[in-house]
């Protein structure tokens, strides 16, 4: 229902700019850096229609996920005060786009809100079920250091987490968790239309103990959590069910406040890739893929299969 009032509220030349057929190419083109985008900006929205934009993205996610990507939406402006000396690219609060793909209720559809250090994606399958990534979410300023908002800091959970995690880990157990002195300057899979696991290498879920599993599978949690509570648990259930024992943590970087890290969680169906390096390590950007459910592939190939053997 959101996405049809959001788009029944729309004139003809917004809602052309706003829609797309579900086997477009641009489904698929999706990014988290400032540069240009299709679909219909927030800047060409009333303030009912943004209402409507906003109930549409808050549909999908939960009640702090929602707030992350409000807030994230809003450091554009930061962004725009810090480099009015030294403007480079566009930052705009504004310059948020939001896009549906086919049509809502009718078969297979799937819907997108993108701008800078936010891309989520929902697909939603013939029969209703639910694929909610890739979900990127990025900060910069990871935290807010001067200003009116100072001390904000959006993805705190994603950086604390993981390191108080890191810091439980006796010598033994951090040379198989710890690959790299050194981070990547980004997370390693970019903005890849399809993810594969990266090196497994880290740390096994079954060379932690009790409480340093929960403290990762918490952590898997904060990123599953961005989507709604129903979804997420079903997501949940399916790291589960895909094996717990099969899940590994690895970090490079340093592991004190401030210092250059990166880390990422994988198991036989998802990963998750966190990097803080640029900017002095103060610019987050972290991602939830899911190997096969990225974009609703594998719900969109049942849909098509089970269409085609019906004809």
């Amino acid at each position: 229902f959101a996405a049809t009032n959001f788009l029944a509220a729309l004139n003809s030349d917004q809602k052309a700019k706003a829609s797309f057929l579900l086997e477009s190419d641009e489904r698929m083109n999706w990014h988290f850096i400032p540069k240009p985008r299709k679909g219909l900006p927030v800047k060409e929205m009333d303030s009912a229609e943004r209402a409507l934009a906003y109930g549409l993205l808050s549909s999908g996610m939960s009640q702090k996920g929602f707030l992350k990507a409000m807030t994230i939406m809003s450091l554009d402006q930061i962004l725009k005060d810090m480099e009015q000396a030294h403007p480079g690219p566009t930052r705009d609060p504004e310059l948020y786009y939001f896009s549906i793909f086919g049509t809502p209720g009718q078969g297979a559809w799937g819907w997108r809100v993108e701008g800078h250090h936010l891309s989520v994606n929902f697909t939603i399958g013939a029969t209703g079920e639910v694929a909610a990534t890739p979900c990127f979410l990025g900060s910069n300023p990871d935290i807010v250091k001067q200003g009116p908002r100072q001390g904000l800091h959006i993805l705190a959970e994603e950086e604390h987490m993981a390191r108080a995690f890191v810091k439980t880990l006796d010598d033994n157990q951090k040379k198989s968790a710890i690959i790299a002195t050194t981070a990547p300057n980004d997370i390693i899979t970019m903005a890849a239309r399809k993810v594969s696991p990266l090196e497994w290498n880290g740390i096994l879920f079954t060379d932690l103990n009790t409480d340093q599993r929960e403290q990762l599978f918490s952590l898997i949690k904060v990123y599953v959590g961005r989507e709604r509570p129903d979804l997420a648990v079903k997501d949940l259930d399916k790291i589960e069910k895909a094996g717990k024992e099969k899940i590994r943590f690895a970090w490079a970087g340093g592991v004190e406040p401030g210092e250059k890290h990166y880390y990422r969680v994988q198991g036989p169906t998802f990963l998750l890739e966190y990097d803080n390096t640029q900017n002095d390590a103060n610019h987050i950007h972290a991602v939830w893929r899911d190997f096969d459910h990225d974009f609703g592939v594998d719900l969109l190939r049942k849909h098509y299969e089970e269409e085609h053997n019906a004809k």
